[in-house]
């Protein structure tokens, strides 16, 4: 039985009602990282014993007639940078080899109490501070579909895990991508949810014990399936135990039941950042077919006042200022003293970052100011348009490339060298104004790599992203298994 290509939903279903038990469904996955993850180290953490006492626990409460939730008794893994108790949590940093974390995260806590079964984490890059996935203590993580491929980061350990079929859902975090850029270099569905809808305490980075939320970072459920982010997101929204004492959460309701009424808005290709031509076609031929389907889509609609340019330039100086918190002494001086010496209108990415990281809070405060009003004309545009489909990123998933620093590497786009570092550009349009954005595969390319689209939408309308993405994956041919998945 091919457990791997069910959806999380249907393998609860089938635990919960007794066709397959949460043992054999552990011990299924168990053997498929045991074969299959030696050539793509994407599962770092193995807690099989553990997670074995857990599914026969599961097992044995159902048994006697107890459900614990909706994913009772279903095995999964989560990335690395979030808090297991009595499970190693490094972020992938020397620094924090000892670290074993007594509480879990308060992610963790909610997966827990739906009943799911861990049995391991999946690599990442030093402190989640890659679109790759590489680091000290793990090593690193090659792509499902190309092991000379990176599967993107930093959740990249999560995508090749589940493009491979070694778990059926996964948690990840973004906050420039690190959950979806992986997915679609790994051929998977993931959701950024809208800013705090689900609570990040326990998460590396802030350091470890930090009890505050980061600026535009966000944990969000991954999977190959878009109906088991639905179920995951439910599942993991709502306030933390702080602020539950005084609201509810009440998301709305997806805005349209059938894709053909939806309004869609597309931007494929901008001059401040070119995508790559095989995904512009990719995206050209799935906005055609949408039309032929009777959707309406607009392919001149932007936000009033809202570029490429503008939007990455607010969102990457909060981004600094919020990857700053928490750099070691040494580091932050060197920012200081990058940010003194750098020329006023350099706009290279290590005068740029030096600077967002040491920048006053009254610039802070100036930046904060341009988010909000671009939160407003967001808001504005999401009237007379559900969703907006745009690249993930502008390339395909590349070679690994961990030298130079980041700063000084590039990526070849249809012949030219673009900064490695914008890689940010696509995915920043969501990032800083806090609105959800899914990773969804769309098919593969020529050379058999993964293709995708990102779908963003209204703040808080999680839900109607996601009603998007699964009424148009139903639509669409799955991809095939990638060559390291079999």
């Amino acid at each position: 039985m091919a457990l791997h290509r069910l959806s999380t939903t249907e393998l609860a279903r089938r635990i919960r009602e007794g066709e397959l038990t949460s043992s054999e469904a552990l011990e299924y996955f168990i053997a498929r990282v045991e074969k299959l993850d030696p050539p793509l180290n994407a599962v770092v953490v193995r807690r099989f014993d553990e997670a074995r006492q857990r599914a026969r626990e599961a097992d044995e409460a159902l048994a006697r007639g107890e459900h614990w939730g909706p994913l009772h008794g279903v095995p999964m893994t989560v990335k690395e940078t979030f808090e297991v108790a009595g499970w190693p949590t490094t972020a992938g940093v020397t620094d924090l080899a000892g670290h074993v974390p007594r509480q879990d995260a308060d992610a963790i806590e909610r997966l827990r109490a739906a009943g799911a079964v861990l049995f391991g984490k999946t690599n990442i890059p030093a402190y989640a501070g890659d679109l790759q996935s590489f680091n000290e203590i793990y090593g690193t993580t090659n792509n499902p579909w190309n092991p000379e491929l990176t599967p993107g980061g930093s959740s990249g350990g999560a995508a090749a895990a589940l493009a491979a079929g070694m778990t059926p859902l996964e948690l990840g975090s973004d906050i420039g991508g690190s959950i979806r850029t992986p997915a679609a270099f790994c051929g998977v569905a993931g959701l950024k949810p809208s800013w705090r809808l689900i609570p990040t305490r326990g998460h590396i980075p802030g350091p470890p014990g930090a009890l505050s939320t980061r600026d535009i970072s966000v944990a969000g459920p991954m999977s190959r399936h878009v109906e088991d982010l639905e179920l995951a997101m439910e599942i993991l929204a709502g306030p933390d135990q702080d602020e539950g004492t005084g609201w509810r959460l009440q998301l709305p309701e997806p805005r349209h039941q059938q894709l053909e009424s939806f309004r869609v808005a597309a931007w494929l290709d901008d001059p401040r950042c070119p995508v790559d031509r095989r995904i512009v076609e990719a995206l050209e031929q799935l906005t055609g077919q949408l039309g032929q389907w009777g959707v309406a889509v607009d392919h001149e609609a932007r936000p009033e006042g809202i570029g490429l340019s503008e939007a990455y330039d607010v969102y990457y100086q909060l981004l600094a200022g919020t990857m700053g918190v928490g750099l070691p002494p040494s580091l932050y001086q060197q920012m200081e003293e990058g940010a003194t010496e750098a020329a006023p209108d350099d706009q290279g990415y290590r005068a740029r970052f030096a600077r967002g990281t040491t920048q006053s809070h009254a610039d802070w405060l100036r930046a904060n100011e341009r988010r909000t009003v671009m939160r407003r004309q967001w808001r504005q545009f999401f009237q007379d348009h559900d969703v907006l489909l745009c690249p993930v990123v502008q390339t395909l998933p590349f070679s690994h490339r961990q030298t130079p620093g980041p700063d000084q590497r590039t990526l070849t786009v249809n012949g030219v060298d673009q900064p490695y570092m914008d890689i940010l550009v696509w995915v920043g349009l969501a990032g800083a104004v806090y609105l959800p954005a899914a990773t969804l595969p769309i098919g593969v390319s020529a050379e058999g790599l993964p293709l995708a689209v990102q779908i963003i939408g209204p703040y808080l309308e999680d839900r109607t992203v996601l009603r998007f993405a699964r009424l148009l994956q139903e639509r669409l041919e799955a991809l095939p298994e990638p060559p390291l998945g079999g």
